[in-house]
């Protein structure tokens, strides 16, 4: 480690020692006295750079096709055909200023290189190209910005009421999913009331719990609106979901939301992919501690028709542990013990 750190040093004492020359030689010629201007370094550092411009545009160009596949995933949603549009657009834009600045900026240093015979053109100002390239990047700026506003707003609108809700929780290092019985209305919650046979805080003493059921995995219906109420138990996660375009913050105390139509059950994307084993997930894509990289939660499209049965054969939380009505009123209570017996039946 010691000879690591003494090689290091060395290093840096001779680029300081080396810059020093430099800046003296630099010195020497605004002051005039080293007749010696243009040296041999010139030129190479020129071809340097257009070399350098060839290589990493073409290794840019050959890993952007190689991976394509990579980083555009199928879309399994509505509003994804959106904002992929939206995206593309951008990348268009920006990749075409990108190419033709990059392209200038080391074409120029070989183009202009110094030669003693050569002298620099005074151009102080130009007031018509200011506002060309200023108002030119403000329109599209502002089209693309106003594009992408109008879609968010489409997206973060309140959700049809025939929308299916399902609650996503986060918390180091899980999600917890929770779903309304046939009201289709979630029960209140409270942090206070977290258990260990309590995970969700859900509150039984409102009515609307009581139907409320619990779910190892997303179960949601192809053509239908879908919305997930997202909220967070300790720290700061993300709700991700690639193929359906889907990505929102869970925030402690803050409730957030997110509604979308899913075009492809989990089948029809494993014959797309021509993947058998193929799962739709959420991720966490915010750095949440040291269990963050196991945050993942299956998503499992369907027909709507099974989706309906599935739901139907599901149990509530208080018929997988009536304890969980232990305290509660006498007319909750009541409520409770008439679900229990239904589900004996």
């Amino acid at each position: 480690m010691y000879g690591f750190l003494i090689g290091v040093g060395v290093l840096l004492v001779l680029s300081i020692v080396w810059m020093v020359y430099r800046i003296q030689t630099l010195v020497s010629v605004v002051k005039g006295s080293d007749k010696k201007i243009a040296s041999g370094s010139n030129k190479v550092n020129a071809i340097l750079f257009v070399l350098f411009l060839l290589a990493s545009g073409a290794l840019m160009f050959w890993y952007s096709i190689k991976e394509f596949d990579n980083y555009q995933l199928p879309i399994a949603s509505e509003h994804g055909v959106v904002t992929d549009s939206l995206f593309w657009i951008t990348m268009a834009v920006t990749g075409v200023v990108f190419l033709i600045t990059h392209v200038l900026l080391f074409v120029f240093p070989y183009k202009y290189q110094y030669k003693e015979d050569r002298k620099a053109t005074f151009y102080p100002d130009n007031n018509k190209l200011e506002v060309v390239w200023t108002a030119v990047p403000a329109v599209v700026l502002a089209g693309l910005v106003i594009s992408g506003w109008m879609a968010w707003s489409d997206i973060t609108a309140p959700a049809p009421e025939n929308a299916h809700v399902v609650e996503i929780m986060g918390y180091q290092f899980a999600w917890e999913i929770r779903y309304p019985g046939k009201d289709n209305v979630l029960g209140d919650y409270d942090y206070r009331l977290i258990t260990a046979s309590n995970s969700h805080g859900v509150d039984f003493t409102d009515k609307n719990a009581l139907d409320d059921f619990p779910s190892p995995r997303v179960v949601i219906p192809k053509g239908e609106p879908v919305l997930f109420k997202i909220r967070a138990r300790d720290v700061l996660h993300s709700v991700f979901a690639p193929h359906m375009r889907l990505k929102m913050d869970a925030v402690p105390g803050m409730p957030t939301r997110f509604w979308f139509v899913p075009t492809k059950t989990t089948e029809e994307m494993r014959a797309e992919l021509n993947d058998p084993e193929f799962e739709y997930e959420i991720a966490c894509t915010e750095i949440c501690g040291r269990g963050h990289f196991g945050m993942k939660k299956v998503i499992e499209v369907v027909e709507p028709e099974a989706y309906q049965k599935w739901y139907a054969e599901q149990k509530t939380f208080i018929q997988q542990n009536p304890a969980l009505a232990e305290g509660l009123s006498a007319d909750v209570k009541e409520l409770a013990e008439i679900q229990l017996r239904e589900s004996k039946k």
